[in-house]
């Protein structure tokens, strides 16, 4: 065990956004970011929109404030995982990915998967990053 008080896992928060359990938003490890599910819910009315357009948008919102938050930018992104509700409506998904990522010749991977979800979600995200020094 380190005498050292600065714990070596750095957690990270957003403002106003978080999950139910104990846990952060994501977590930091010299320059490793990974982060939990990040859901389109709104953080106004604390609800899912109706729309697969909508919670997608709201998704890359927070993916981008929570790159700032961690110190990177959406560049240091290495993957994202997608869950969506139904794997087969990508648009609203892509539309969004080449928003975020229009350089062919730059872009994360990724990796989309289907599934039930909970609570009115039709899309969660998980990403990891790697921080520049």
């Amino acid at each position: 065990m380190s005498n050292d008080p600065t714990p070596r896992r750095r957690s990270i928060e957003l403002p106003g956004f978080g999950h139910e359990n104990p846990i952060p938003v994501a977590s930091r490890i010299g320059p490793f970011v990974y982060s939990g599910a990040i859901t389109g819910k709104n953080l106004e009315t604390r609800a899912f929109p109706d729309s697969l357009d909508e919670q997608v948008a709201i998704v890359f919102g927070r993916i981008r404030d929570l790159m700032a938050v961690a110190g990177g930018t959406v560049d240091d992104i290495i993957k994202l995982s997608v869950h969506l509700a139904d794997p087969s409506d990508r648009s609203a998904l892509n539309r969004e990915w080449l928003a975020m990522f229009p350089d062919a010749d730059s872009r994360p991977a990724r990796h989309v998967s289907g599934g039930e979800l909970s609570g009115g979600a039709l899309v969660n995200v998980e990403l990891v990053a790697i921080l520049p020094d």
